[in-house]
């Protein structure tokens, strides 16, 4: 569970009363024109000021920017080192041409303290010279920032399952990707995770969220003032990162920092990876609290006979395509042929599962996963517990071999095309992530598996987020991480899944196995879920917010679960179905789920990780200057860029639109043209 952390603010020294004349002055997302022919338009260049005191909030923000890939700079206040703020600091010149060199500024707060004053009157004078947009991360309601007193109409204290409302102005504006009402998590009865000050707007104050108050009538809690020739987004409640409230938001207040224009783009991603397609898993044993099968359950060893193994039926996979249909929702089908072929033998030749799957195999997207999942790592010595590497003779690790692991690869994409099945041989996911290093038994890949992927035309292998996170080259190929879900792979029925997750969080005293207690990254439950009604109540919503995450933090990174999920109770759909619900009561049409294919993922991950290359190393360019924006970056490198509906993108000869629509904006990965040195942009005008 993640806590904010918050802190109640006290106030600071308040800014002069808004104007109307300040707000009709920065009713425009180009600065304004120079007073004469003489005087050049500024250059703008596309980086963020961050001025962090080491709060959630400033953070916060900061994680969004560099998820996004928006290039920003951080003045640490606490770093006695720091650069000081001034003239010199935030503008030059550059060819003749003045240059401001941030498009935004963020502040802890509307006068941090930390600042000098100084500081704070130069940054006031370059947000006006300018029209740089300020961010004040998290401050009380008060007319300093354009908000009367929360004694006066409005409310103060903690906000943890409050109904919010994005507003009419809201919607037409940053938050226009917003359509239905932002609830506060409430995660812990027992814990107070967000604090905040909602204010009655004052003049020059313009609200995007609000909330109903005692008394009649809405404050706000988020909001642009206005004034003095200056724009601060007003923000009155504490949030950290990972914080729903904060996910949902945090888009809007980039684009409203960056008057909509600027490096990187967001979307918000979800697929999910069905393992173990056409072969059983094995049942969790409620009694033993083991999996039969595994090495360290006492009478295992017995292939898991003891306990009925879980295979979807075609009863199941009739379910999955009429659900798929009804939820507008694609899943990926990770197979093993072979596992399949083993089972129909053991069944009399008969397979009425395959048969329906390979019948809607048009339905689903596919993905390889072996011929017969085996272990494709070290040769496991299961004489130990954990298993430990096999040696040979000399003492050197024995592993599967390349050739066994191309025959496994091979063999199971031959069987899906000699079926009609659409698979891409770029991608790959291997049973149990294996063949790929697994801590601590094989610290580094199988040397064999890299010369196997390459063999077969594997560019695009899973590994698993909790274990590998960051994607890496095997070979030629690259990773793609995976996020798993906290749905086990060995359980069937809701009350298998509550039982093995007792097992696992709670405390010995109340009949688990005691590693909540004793795993520092874990914590233990308060008491044991009841088995029959504990799915549904504990695990689905949790999973579901934590899945969902993932996907409102731009990631593009894979779920998986496995086939048992989709079988006998079918625990996987109440978790999506939770999912999809909740992000489509939230966000508008314009902002769709994007559900990529494997090789995409990767794709995806392998461009940011050049894009933050090129940034860190100080080889990107990007300026705006007027209606037009610019970006350079080194050969080979694509940029992510993010513009308002309208941009065209310049060629050669004419021009063409910019990007796909997102969210109400325009964004893609984009390269110069053939014969261009950089990219080129035209803003619509306003």
């Amino acid at each position: 569970m993640h806590t904010s952390g918050f802190r109640r603010r006290r106030a600071a020294g308040t800014l002069p009363a808004a104007t109307a004349l300040a707000t009709a002055l920065l009713a425009t997302v180009v600065p304004a024109a120079p007073a004469s022919a003489a005087e050049l338009a500024p250059r703008v260049d596309l980086t963020v000021l961050v001025v962090d005191d080491g709060g959630g909030a400033v953070g916060a923000i900061a994680s969004e920017l560099k998820g996004s890939g928006t290039p920003y700079r951080t003045v640490r206040l606490t770093d006695p080192a720091r650069p000081v703020i001034d003239a010199a600091f935030l503008a030059d010149t550059v060819d003749g041409r003045p240059r401001a060199k941030y498009q935004g500024v963020v502040l802890p707060d509307e006068a941090p303290q930390g600042l000098a004053p100084a500081e704070r009157a130069a940054l006031t004078a370059y947000e006006q010279k300018y029209a740089v947009p300020q961010v004040d991360a998290y401050t009380w309601a008060h007319p300093g920032v354009g908000l009367d007193h929360t004694s006066e109409g409005g409310s103060s204290g903690v906000l943890d399952g409050v109904r919010t409302d994005v507003t009419a102005a809201g919607r037409t504006g940053p938050f226009r990707y917003l359509d239905g009402p932002l609830t506060f998590e409430d995660n812990d009865p027992d814990v107070a995770e967000s604090y905040g000050y909602a204010g009655r707007p004052r003049e020059g104050y313009t609200s995007y969220l609000d909330m109903p108050v005692a008394g009649g009538g809405r404050a706000s809690l988020v909001g642009q003032y206005a004034h003095d020739g200056r724009r601060e987004l007003v923000v009155t409640f504490a949030y950290n990162q990972h914080q729903r409230q904060f996910r949902a938001l945090a888009r809007g207040i980039v684009e409203w920092l960056t008057d909509g224009v600027h490096l990187g783009q967001n979307r918000n991603y979800l697929s999910v990876h069905v393992d173990d397609v056409f072969a059983p898993d094995a049942r969790w044993d409620t009694e033993r609290n083991c999996t039969p099968g595994d090495i360290d359950c006492v009478g295992g060893g017995d292939g898991g006979a003891s306990t009925p193994p879980i295979r979807m039926t075609r009863a199941d996979a009739q379910y999955a395509a009429q659900w798929q249909r009804s939820a507008g929702f694609t899943l990926d089908m990770v197979y093993n042929a072979g596992s399949g072929e083993e089972w129909r033998t053991e069944h009399g030749g008969s397979d009425p599962l395959t048969a329906q799957l390979v019948a809607d195999r048009a339905q689903y997207r596919w993905i390889n996963h072996t011929y017969t999942h085996p272990f494709l790592g070290c040769v496991q010595d299961t004489s130990t517990v954990p298993w430990s590497c096999a040696k040979d003779a000399y003492g050197n690790t024995r592993y599967m071999s390349r050739a066994e692991i191309t025959a496994q690869i091979r063999d199971n994409h031959t069987w899906a095309v000699n079926r009609g099945i659409a698979v891409d041989r770029a991608e790959l996911v291997t049973g149990e992530h294996s063949g790929l290093r697994t801590l601590p038994q094989q610290p580094a890949d199988n040397p064999n598996l890299a010369g196997a992927l390459a063999d077969t035309g594997v560019r695009w292998i899973a590994s698993d987020n909790s274990r590998d996170p960051q994607q890496r080259p095997v070979g030629t190929a690259k990773t793609v991480p995976r996020h798993p879900m906290n749905v086990y792979y060995n359980v069937g029925t809701a009350a298998e899944m509550a039982d093995e997750y007792n097992w696992i969080y709670t405390s010995k005293e109340d009949g688990g196995s005691g590693v909540c207690e004793t795993n520092p990254a874990s914590t233990c439950l308060d008491e044991p879920l009841d088995v029959t009604t504990g799915y549904a109540s504990y695990i689905v919503p949790q999973e579901a917010r934590i899945a969902l995450g993932h996907v409102l933090g731009n990631d593009p990174r894979p779920h998986y679960v496995h086939q048992s999920n989709m079988a006998e109770d079918r625990l996987l759909y109440p978790v999506l179905d939770r999912i999809l619900a909740d992000y489509r009561g939230l966000f508008a049409d314009n902002t769709p789920l994007v559900n990529p294919r494997h090789r995409d993922a990767g794709t995806e991950l392998a461009r940011r990780a050049a894009w933050d290359k090129a940034l860190a190393d100080g080889r990107v360019t990007a300026y705006r200057i007027g209606g037009t924006v610019t970006v350079k970056a080194p050969a080979g490198v694509t940029a992510p860029v993010t513009a308002p509906e309208g941009t065209r993108k310049n060629l050669l000869l004419g021009t063409a639109a910019f990007g796909t629509g997102y969210a109400g904006a325009r964004s893609a990965w984009t390269a110069p043209e053939a014969l261009q040195s950089a990219v080129t942009l035209t803003l619509p005008t306003t």
